[in-house]
């Protein structure tokens, strides 16, 4: 009987060393699990958005950024779109964004964190919390913008970039493009066989913060989103103590083109502008 127990313990042992190891290597590796930047530059800005300017940002802890300045090209509202994108790819892919958000009446500022776009450095919650301070410290410093007529425009992670920025630094209003409500509920959602919640480094948590931002507030994502469940989404906009409007665009998943530059995503942006200005201007 003791040989018995003997040949049996040795294989689960043996398992619970396994198991312990491939923790440990995702604990360590995690982070290149939640930010997947392109691993080359962008173009210049005149490659992607005629009569964009090139920008460099300089954050709190001496990095040097890229960023697009994109100008209003019609029936300018005299208010400006920071756009902190989400974890993958880099700027390039939101120059659509910028384009339509221009086409709107809203100047832009595209810009990438660090890790991304060619940027130095590696990104971390408390990095990319830098990262986004310093792009609208541009705008308010250098472009010469009032820090009550700037939009912060969230992209999946990058709502929880703005989301924190907006609890130190309000905005004139704020756009998030499918939230979730912290990054452990992914987390847990897509690792169900891992303790997410007690090997995260980085928290992003967003639900927590809603109810504390009293600015003009809209919500956009996909019924269909395979990345960030909707009803977190949904979660979200029911804390948002400013809301103005929640979108939901139906059949359409976490990088569909809708999500990216569609007519409802320039729609909230237009929604919370005209709660800033009713009168349009």
């Amino acid at each position: 009987m003791v040989i018995r127990l003997a040949g049996l313990v040795r294989p689960a042992l043996v398992v619970l060393l396994v198991l312990a190891v491939l923790l440990a290597m995702l604990w360590l590796v995690q982070r290149r699990l939640i930010y997947l930047p392109y691993p080359s530059g962008v173009p210049p800005v005149a490659e992607a958005i005629p009569g964009g300017s090139d920008v460099s940002l300089r954050t709190s802890d001496g990095l040097t950024l890229g960023a697009w300045l994109v100008p209003s090209r019609a029936g300018d509202r005299d208010l400006t779109v920071l756009i902190a994108p989400g974890n993958a790819g880099n700027r390039s892919l939101r120059a659509p964004l910028a384009q339509a958000l221009a086409g709107a009446g809203f100047a832009v500022l595209l810009f990438d964190y660090r890790g991304y776009g060619g940027n130095p450095g590696s990104p971390t919650e408390a990095g990319l919390a830098r990262d986004v301070r310093a792009a609208r410290s541009y705008l308010v410093d250098v472009a010469g913008v009032p820090g009550d007529r700037i939009i912060y425009f969230g992209e999946s992670l990058g709502a929880a970039v703005v989301t924190e920025l907006a609890t130190d630094l309000p905005p004139a209003g704020l756009v998030l493009r499918s939230p979730f409500t912290d990054l452990a509920a992914v987390g847990a959602v897509h690792y169900p066989f891992l303790p997410v919640r007690a090997m995260l480094w980085d928290r992003y948590r967003v639900a927590e913060r809603m109810p504390r931002l009293r600015v003009p507030t809209a919500v956009v994502y996909g019924d269909a989103d395979s990345v960030v469940p909707p009803r977190q989404s949904r979660q979200v906009a029911d804390l948002a103590a400013g809301l103005v409007r929640a979108t939901v665009v139906a059949g359409a998943d976490h990088n569909d083109p809708a999500l990216f530059d569609g007519p409802e995503v320039v729609a909230a942006v237009v929604a919370v502008a005209d709660k800033i200005d009713p009168s349009g201007h």
